[in-house]
């Protein structure tokens, strides 16, 4: 059970419509408006699919974004490069802590301002992630 939603305000329904979060209990919800009836969707369902998605996005690819993340640090040594694609390595861990305390709001705000989305159905099954800068394509 996700007590905060990861990605309150950056999610929109199939029209483009922004989707509320709430909360029932302990339990953090997405409200898709489904013609007029509103669809509860746990957080946690949606949430998980997106990080899925991100999940395998890195899966093989830790060495390029240790080396990614040390230039955008400023930090080029080889113990930042272990420390980062120990921690890549091991996200996977790390997935259900960061469903129980959510993403910090500066955090939600950044990924907004870069163009980060996600858009779900009714059912909160996730039919796109947006990630700018991200293409679905592969390089020639």
């Amino acid at each position: 059970m996700a007590g905060k939603a990861l990605f309150a305000g950056l999610i929109k329904d199939e029209y483009e419509n922004p989707v509320e979060v709430t909360r029932i209990g302990e339990e953090a919800f997405y409200i898709v408006n489904d013609d007029g009836f509103l669809r509860h969707i746990s957080s946690e369902v949606v949430d998980c699919q997106v990080l899925e998605q991100f999940l395998e996005m890195i899966e093989g690819n830790e060495e390029i974004i240790a080396e990614g993340t040390m230039k955008m640090i400023g930090q080029e040594d080889i113990f930042t490069k272990a420390m980062i694609e120990t921690s890549l390595k091991n996200v996977d861990e790390q997935i259900h802590l960061l469903i129980e305390q959510g993403l910090p709001e500066e955090a939600r705000t950044w990924l907004g301002m870069i163009g980060f989305g996600v858009v779900i159905n009714v059912h909160g099954e996730v039919i796109e992630v947006i990630q700018p800068g991200v293409s679905g394509e592969p390089e020639e």
